[in-house]
């Protein structure tokens, strides 16, 4: 009884040659998976046209494809400008902060926390449930500190208009 099951080879494509090299299973997934990511970054980018239908054909070679299109990835270190001496990586803000303010952001933290020390006998269990999650609502801390919702509530309101005091706002 002859069996009519057609047995799959897979294999790799070579753009190059036009032909289609048998390999493992395992080698055709690691190979098309990396290509796969490269063409997926480069169609995110607007770098690669590559219709659905030819997704097999592609090898990751962006360069020499014929689906490369150019996309919104200049060099930063094209010149710009007039003079042309300046360039994008000069423009670029510098978002870090200074250590100026993060130490002054530290000390007013720290200053915060000092009054509030002084206003809330349980300061110190509040500031340890805010630095585990700065979300944490004041029903949680009432219920933690035994409090009733509704009194903390009015404390907190009277913190918070002592500490904008301090902060200046």
């Amino acid at each position: 009884m002859k069996n009519n099951t057609k047995e799959y080879q897979p294999f790799i494509y070579d753009r190059s040659t036009k032909t289609k090299i048998p390999v493992s299973k395992e080698v055709r997934d690691a190979y098309y998976g990396e290509a796969a990511r490269i063409r997926m970054k480069a169609q995110a980018h607007g770098q690669c046209v590559c219709p659905q239908s030819k997704v097999w054909v592609c090898d990751g070679d962006c360069l020499v494809c014929e689906y490369r299109r150019s996309g919104d990835m200049a060099s930063l270190d094209i010149p710009v400008g007039e003079d042309g001496e300046d360039t994008m990586l000069d423009m670029i803000q510098d978002e870090t902060p200074s250590i100026e303010g993060v130490v002054a952001d530290r000390d007013l933290l720290d200053r915060l926390f000092a009054r509030l020390r002084e206003l809330d006998p349980d300061a110190d269990a509040i500031i340890a449930m805010w630095q585990a999650d700065w979300n944490v609502s004041d029903r949680a801390i009432a219920e933690a500190l035994c409090r009733p919702q509704r009194t903390f509530a009015d404390q907190m309101k009277k913190y918070r208009t002592e500490l904008r005091r301090i902060r200046g706002f």
